[in-house]
């Protein structure tokens, strides 16, 4: 069956992505569980926050969300991709139609600017 070139990448960057996640699964020796219904393992990863520490993370959030705002479209709209959604450089640039060294290059002076504007807010 004949699949068109782009469905063929995804799939290879699948297979790519998958592989990678087992290797580092095996380096770190992430293959087992520790929990045995104890908790031990929740009670790791999910701490309850004090509510001193549940409203600072609040304010946080809105301060960095006020200062991406602040940021020119093309900056803000990147950084919220990349590091909000989680989305690679390379998704960013094939669905902007640009090069990702342009969606690279215009992170960086964006995290130069929000360092800038963090500053003045604190």
């Amino acid at each position: 069956m004949e699949v068109p070139e782009d469905v063929v990448e995804m799939f290879k960057e699948f297979d790519r992505k998958e592989a990678a996640y087992r290797l580092r699964t095996y380096r770190h020796k992430a293959y087992y569980s520790l929990d045995r219904n104890d908790g031990i393992e929740h009670e790791a990863l999910f701490v309850a926050f004090s509510p001193y520490e549940l409203y600072e993370r609040k304010v946080t959030i809105q301060e960095l969300y006020t200062a991406i705002s602040r940021l020119p479209d093309k900056q803000a709209k990147r950084i919220y991709a990349h590091f909000i959604l989680g989305l690679t450089k390379q998704d960013i640039a094939r669905a902007e139609g640009v090069d990702e060294k342009v969606v690279r290059l215009a992170i960086e002076r964006g995290l130069r600017n929000l360092e800038k504007i963090l500053k003045k807010f604190l």
